[in-house]
């Protein structure tokens, strides 16, 4: 992955709920194509599974690529309790036999509560007097609720993995994406949407990223 690459990535990105704080590649791979991939969006939440499989099987169908959403292939009961290894398998099986080639499978792995000052801390220098001074400008501490902000970060990943025949299962591709406080449900899975997409296009995994058109002058 080149870094000035993902460098722009990011800061496109820059004012989205959605960041891209770790990316993986398999070093064996260059290219990667698929002909139909399966989208799995693992939620609880079931608005949220089918708004975000919902918006990355247009963004598919956008770029001529055959996808499914999980929702239409596992039915309730498969998603309901745990399952085997070698249910697993025999479900690798049929998408194989059904001419999947790839899946991208995104979940939340973790959730972490951050207290913030919600002041800065830019102009200290202010605070270089006595004690009384120190005392006022920060007293509001011991009685203002709103000193500190709470905010919410849902650490995910989305990883492709390879189902093409002789290597189920092999990870082509991990991005961990941290999500910020998310309020607006809708706007957060569409900037997950896109910085999936975008990180996928940059590295040259299933979608190519469209030439620019260069207009040159004599």
């Amino acid at each position: 992955m080149k870094k000035l690459s993902i460098i722009a990535l990011i800061a496109l990105m820059g004012c989205s709920s959605a960041e891209l704080v770790e990316n993986w590649k398999n070093p064996d791979i260059v290219l990667f194509d698929a002909n139909k991939v399966l989208i799995v969006g693992m939620t609880q939440d079931e608005d949220a599974r089918n708004d975000y499989e919902t918006k990355l099987y247009k963004e598919f169908k956008q770029r001529g690529v055959e996808s499914m959403r999980s929702l239409d292939l596992f039915d309730v009961k498969f998603t309901s309790a745990e399952r085997s290894e070698q249910e697993l398998a025999d479900v690798e099986q049929q998408l194989l036999d059904k001419d999947f080639d790839a899946i991208l499978f995104t979940k939340v792995v973790g959730i972490e509560n951050v207290e913030n000052f919600r002041r800065s801390i830019d102009n200290l220098d202010r605070y270089y007097g006595g004690f009384e001074d120190d005392y006022l400008s920060h007293q509001d501490i011991y009685y203002d609720p709103e000193y500190y902000d709470d905010f919410t970060i849902y650490h995910a990943e989305t990883s492709l993995y390879c189902i093409c025949e002789g290597k189920e299962r092999e990870l082509i591709w991990r991005g961990s994406i941290d999500i910020t406080d998310p309020i607006d449900v809708k706007k957060t899975i569409n900037d997950y949407v896109k910085l999936v997409i975008m990180a996928m296009e940059e590295q040259d995994l299933i979608f190519r990223k469209e030439p620019k058109n260069e207009v040159t002058s004599l």
